[in-house]
């Protein structure tokens, strides 16, 4: 039965061709730049405004808080508040100078040496490794020490001490940037290895090199005011936040207000640049630029019906993207008998995974669901549902098993999470649990499975285990999301006959994806086609499933293209 929805194709020629935003702002950014903002007016306009006040000697010395001196005067006479603002621009130059030269050497450094021939890679991470073993701030009074006094000195001191800490993170990123395989090729075709730095490298590792060039330039201000504290930055009549502390700490105990102004500048500079820092990289992050998902109830009256023996009810299932508006699966309906084993089949794109994620409440971010009707086993699914009725009710089987099983834990610690967590059991009833259902999809030695890690087995011994843990908790529905596509084709039909008699022993209903129909074709009681977003056709007799049988041109193409599969009735060989 071909199906078509003519309002969906209108809404989608009509939809404006609105491209995605590839920054957004945030509120921390906002903040921070409001902060930032601040800092840099009173670095601009305080010198010219305030200069004579923070200079002129010959005020009453060592005031404390009043209404012509909010922060006091110094042991000069001289306004504390114009020596702080006017401060600020001697103060946040150093820093800014010191955060550019050691970010600019260390992320050049940390790339060149992934970049590098073998043996001057190995000398240069050894070298990185030697150097940030000693803390920043004693390798920047070393630094200083042997440059001599004077603010050249001490923007020098604190860039080199820096540099070791870009090129340690920088390092760490290129190392798995330069083993893709789009490097590879790069080099391959003679592209000069600063061009490979600048378009291939950097632009992967923006957002944390983002926010540590933010947290760099905080720790510059406190590093460089520090070495002013101890006399080896700024020299008199020059003057920045740590002169000032310095100044003021003799006068502490009498009259602590005289620090509070460089000490409150230099946390509030501090803490605009990790916000900035964090902002940037945040709205710089397409992945971070998306909105929450949502699934709520669309308008309307229920079309699908369900009956006694009905498992699963999707009604109108609609998936907007969040940031165009435009139609991803558009009113997809259908029901799920129990103990049916129910296809839906299409093109990478066509919407099949994203139906599914629907169903099981897993929509990613920056997507917006809607249906008229969604239960489960007599469950409202478009209502608040609790985790442990939701891990109660469905199974899940993905599509690739080394991902999706945790290779830092042994199978039974981390299979067993869900039988604990949110079914309740106890640890020891989990795993005996887990070992019946290995040894019910003939997984050998299940107990010794249940201690080893995901990497000691095979790609359909994975699948197994995570077909035998999708099952121990008797779902009401089991999804398997393309279960057989990273498996070679010999373990695929050990897969899909593994289904099958689950399906057949358990009569758990089963919501089959692929995008190949003669997967599909082989063992699904029905099947659905999908393109596009929406249902192009129905098929309900498997069994007799040709090129002639089918009305869909669509359909038509995917069973020319197909080979065909054959699984042992009953699921058993």
């Amino acid at each position: 039965m071909t199906e078509s929805n003519p309002a969906a194709l209108a809404r989608a020629a009509e939809a404006p061709a609105t491209r995605p935003r590839s920054f957004a702002w945030n509120a921390g950014l906002v903040i921070g730049m409001g902060m930032l903002a601040v800092i840099v007016v009173a670095a601009v306009v305080s010198p010219l405004v305030l200069g004579d006040q923070a200079t002129k000697i010959g005020g009453s010395p060592g005031l404390g808080s009043t209404p012509e001196h909010p922060l006091g005067t110094d042991t000069l006479g001289r306004d504390m508040l114009a020596r702080t603002l006017v401060a600020t621009q001697a103060t946040v130059l150093m820093a800014f100078t010191a955060t550019a030269l050691s970010s600019v050497v260390g992320i050049a450094f940390g790339i060149g040496v992934w970049l590098a021939p073998r043996r001057v890679r190995e000398l240069g991470l050894r070298f990185i490794e030697f150097a940030v073993s000693y803390p920043t701030m004693l390798v920047a009074i070393i630094v200083a020490a042997i440059l001599g006094q004077g603010v050249v000195q001490v923007v020098v001191a604190v860039a080199v001490a820096n540099i070791a800490g870009f090129a340690r993170l920088t390092a760490n990123l290129a190392a798995k940037i330069s083993a893709s395989e789009y490097v590879t090729t790069a080099k391959l075709m003679g592209v000069p290895t600063h061009r490979i730095a600048l378009r291939h490298v950097l632009p992967n590792m923006a957002e944390p090199t983002l926010i540590l060039i933010a947290g760099a330039f905080s720790g510059a201000l406190v590093e460089i005011s520090g070495l002013s504290f101890i006399g080896l930055g700024a020299q008199s009549p020059s003057f920045d936040w740590g002169t000032l502390l310095n100044d003021g700490l003799s006068r502490i105990v009498v009259n602590p207000v005289v620090i509070l102004g460089p000490a409150v500048a230099l946390t509030f500079a501090s803490l605009a640049a990790l916000l900035v820092g964090d902002g940037l990289a945040a709205a710089a992050n397409p992945r971070s630029n998306s909105t929450r998902a949502r699934i709520v109830r669309a308008q309307g009256e229920p079309v699908a019906t369900g009956g006694d023996d009905v498992v699963l009810v999707a009604d109108g299932i609609t998936v907007l993207h969040g940031g165009t508006g435009k139609p991803l699966v558009d009113d997809v309906s259908f029901t799920i008998h129990r103990g049916e084993v129910l296809g839906i089949v299409g093109e990478s794109g066509s919407g099949k995974s994203l139906t599914a994620s629907v169903v099981a409440k897993l929509l990613g971010e920056g997507l917006e669901a809607s249906a008229r009707r969604l239960e489960l086993g007599g469950t409202d699914l478009l209502g608040r549902v609790p985790d442990r009725v939701l891990a109660s009710k469905i199974g899940l089987v993905y599509q690739d098993p080394g991902t999706a099983l945790n290779p830092a834990l042994v199978l039974g610690t981390q299979l067993s999470d869900v039988l604990t967590i949110r079914l309740g059991f106890s640890r020891r009833s989990a795993l005996d649990l887990l070992a019946r259902a290995f040894r019910a999809v003939k997984l050998t030695d299940p107990e010794g499975r249940l201690r080893q890690y995901p990497h000691q087995l095979s790609g359909g011994m994975k699948q197994r285990a995570m077909i035998a843990s999708a099952m121990a908790g008797k779902p009401d529905l089991l999804i398997a999301d393309e279960p057989t596509t990273a498996l070679d084709v010999t373990v695929q039909r050990e897969v899909l006959t593994l289904l099958k008699r689950m399906n057949v022993d358990s009569g758990t209903a089963v919501l089959f994806i692929s995008h190949d129909l003669g997967v599909v074709r082989a063992l699904c009681d029905r099947v659905l086609v999908m393109k596009d977003g929406r249902i192009v056709e129905r098929i309900d007799d498997v069994a007799t499933l040709s090129e002639d049988t089918v009305e869909h041109p669509y359909t038509k193409q995917l069973l020319a293209a197909t080979p065909t599969v054959t699984i042992p009735a009953g699921g058993h060989s």
